[in-house]
């Protein structure tokens, strides 16, 4: 391979690069879209490591394009900083959504969660005042809970619902209470369970109250958040080979160039 073989791989390594930081950024953005602003926590992260490995891409194109040897070392010393980057992070996404998973509860068609599933970090997370005031403000302005009724009419629809994780823990009591549900967004809470579950006593029919203040209610933030996490995750494995495989070429030419150089 002449070394003007090996500059021509490392253009074209690049610009495949370029390409894959922006289908980052889109992952970014489509993650972004789909979700509310109460749950976009790892939407600028990705959008970010997109930003990232665009820059480096840039570099080693222009390293390429000018043949500069320091520009080079400079791409690959970055590139190796991703990787390593990007497995770190990956590793503690599967350790840190490794635990949790729905309860199944008869004749609903949703699971019910409970916190202490979850892993430590998680429940540091939630459990932190400050940032559980921020997130319970946000949920309260959502449409989670205030879109039940509208979407649910009658008491059989509801009852017949698949409720995702937060609609299940933040809109409604856990079953264990023994609440009997008027409609979607009322519960009749003459009925003084015997449960000795806290969120039983929390739970109140306001709209600004709900279950929000409900340990099943962080559950079920917690349980969005695993499965945003792992998402996340299986993505970066994917995106990790890749760059992986990237390094691992753009090494052999630069190794290859700097030899025909020496030669020439």
């Amino acid at each position: 391979m002449g070394m003007g073989t090996s500059i021509f791989i490392i253009r074209w390594i690049n610009f495949l690069t370029m390409f894959l930081a922006i289908l980052v950024i889109i992952f970014g953005i489509w993650m972004g879209t789909h979700h509310d602003g109460c749950r976009k926590s790892l939407t600028l992260p990705v959008m970010g490591l997109g930003g990232f490995i665009f820059v480096v891409s840039i570099v080693g194109f222009l390293g390429a394009l000018k043949n500069n040897s320091i520009l080079l070392w400079i791409y690959l010393i970055m590139l190796c900083i991703t990787l390593v980057g990007i497995l770190v992070f990956t590793v503690l996404a599967f350790i840190v959504t490794n635990n949790g998973s729905g309860h199944s509860i008869a004749g609903l068609r949703y699971k019910e969660y409970q916190l202490q599933d979850y892993s430590t970090w998680f429940l540091k997370q939630l459990n932190n005042t400050n940032s559980w005031m921020r997130l319970k403000s946000c949920l309260v302005k959502s449409e989670d809970c205030n879109n039940l009724s509208k979407r649910y009419k009658t008491l059989k629809q509801y009852k017949l619902a698949k409720l995702t994780p937060i609609e299940a823990g933040c809109c409604r009591p856990p079953s264990e209470c023994g609440y009997p549900a008027v409609n979607a967004s009322y519960y009749d809470l003459s009925f003084h369970p015997v449960n000795s579950n806290h969120d039983c006593k929390l739970y109140k029919n306001s709209k600004a109250v709900k279950c929000y203040d409900c340990d099943s209610c962080k559950a079920g933030v917690a349980q969005y958040m695993k499965t945003e996490w792992r998402l996340v995750a299986i993505f970066n494995v994917i995106l990790f080979v890749v760059l992986l495989i990237i390094y691992l070429v753009g090494c052999c030419a630069r190794r290859k160039a700097a030899r025909n150089r020496s030669k020439g």
